[in-house]
């Protein structure tokens, strides 16, 4: 967080981020978040990424992701319900996404966790959580685009003379 904010702000945005938290899968747009802090929007996406180092909608992305990630691992519930569970509307975007930002798709991750032993009882749960935090630091639009200037080659793949 964020050393010179105001910690009566600090509650405000943490207020909304719990609810977040508490309800992943519901929608969260900047105005209803912002109603929720008592704080004008604009004021609280800023004031957000300030205080958790990632604007509000990619905070939410990560707890998602998360969510689906722990379904898939520690369930046998379809794909399609664990992606409608998580809040996506449909089983493409999820399937996209959870690729762009894990690398894998849902069901190679549940194939590959469910073949590797685990001895996750001995680990805190908090631990394992932040182990498996997807890392959004940049936007996943931005990503598929540095992802296809390289396949394509980018001008900084060219050797100048």
């Amino acid at each position: 967080m964020a050393a010179g904010q105001d910690p009566e702000l600090l509650r405000r945005l943490l207020r909304a981020k719990d609810r977040m938290d508490a309800a992943s899968d519901e929608a969260w747009p900047i105005r209803r978040l912002a109603r929720v802090s008592g704080v004008s929007e604009a004021h609280f996406a800023r004031s957000f990424r300030d205080a958790f180092g990632l604007p509000p909608h990619r905070y939410q992305l990560t707890r998602r992701i998360e969510r689906a990630k722990s379904l898939l691992r520690d369930t046998d519930l379809p794909i399609i319900d664990i992606a409608f569970q998580t809040g996506w509307n449909s089983l493409g975007t999820f399937g996209r996404t959870f690729r762009d930002i894990t690398g894998e798709s849902p069901s190679e991750l549940r194939a590959r966790e469910q073949v590797e032993p685990h001895e996750r009882d001995r680990v805190p749960a908090c631990y394992l959580i932040a182990a498996h935090r997807p890392p959004l630091t940049i936007a996943v639009s931005e990503k598929r685009r540095q992802e296809a200037g390289s396949i394509n080659g980018t001008e900084d793949d060219l050797e100048v003379p």
